[in-house]
């Protein structure tokens, strides 16, 4: 089977991200569906890049593991703030977001219906989704608080969210880590992310020599479009080289 009509798929990699790329965006984090047949869609594709399969996401670790059950596999979880490696070992940051940063989104969310706080352990991220109007206070809420720590904490603008979290951490270096290890070393990375925090990812996939997609760019913004795509690389019957819409590299 060949990817993108580049080399066969042996010599391959493929790194995932999960909202807005394999799953539709809901109205809250813990809204999303894995549609079904997707599990084992991914679990054949898995078994055919000879488990060099990982997912790259700003979801927790429990999360992850849930919503794919019982699939295990290598995981860039938090933006990268924790990474599973292949042999099962976990690393992480010792970045934290501090307790009185946490107490005062809490208070914020009290304060204004439709504010969600989805908290995570070395980020925090502030929906806005049922609240639109509340963007800007959100936004100042969120800029204040990181102001005095700027040198350690940035804000992350996501879709309809702020995120606070650690300046050491990003998708594109939990990329560059496990392409450090086995099954991932001396392979070409295909990275797919449809959000602001995977466009480092997607350059760092392109500087190892491999491929970064953007669902917005080259898949008309749908995920939908993006689990039909991988359904044709693991389809038997398929073409040898699976059409894109633009497969840029």
């Amino acid at each position: 089977m060949m990817l993108l009509g580049l080399p066969a798929t042996g010599s391959w990699t493929v790194f995932l991200d999960i909202d807005g790329t394999l799953l539709d965006i809901a109205a809250t984090p813990h809204a999303v569906r894995v549609p079904e047949g997707l599990v084992v869609t991914l679990m054949q594709l898995r078994e055919s890049l000879d488990d060099a399969l990982a997912f790259v996401s700003g979801r927790t670790l429990d999360d992850i593991d849930q919503l794919f059950e019982p699939m295990r596999v290598p995981v860039a979880a938090e933006h990268g703030a924790i990474v599973r490696l292949p042999d099962g070992r976990v690393e992480e940051t010792d970045v934290t977001i501090p307790p009185a940063w946490r107490a005062a989104l809490v208070e914020l969310t009290k304060q204004n219906a439709g504010i969600l706080l989805e908290e995570k352990r070395h980020s925090i991220a502030v929906h806005f989704r049922l609240a639109p109007e509340t963007e800007p206070l959100v936004r100042e809420t969120v800029d204040a608080l990181v102001a005095a720590a700027s040198d350690r904490f940035e804000v992350l603008p996501a879709r309809m969210a702020f995120e606070i979290r650690g300046r050491n951490v990003s998708k594109a270096e939990a990329v560059r880590r496990l392409m450090q290890t086995s099954p991932f070393a001396g392979r070409r990375p295909l990275y797919i992310g449809d959000d602001i925090t995977d466009e480092a990812a997607i350059a760092a996939a392109r500087e190892l020599g491999g491929v970064g997609l953007h669902v917005g760019r080259d898949f008309g913004g749908a995920p939908a479009n993006v689990r039909s795509w991988i359904e044709t690389l693991i389809d038997e019957d398929a073409p040898e080289t699976p059409q894109h819409p633009t497969a840029s590299s």
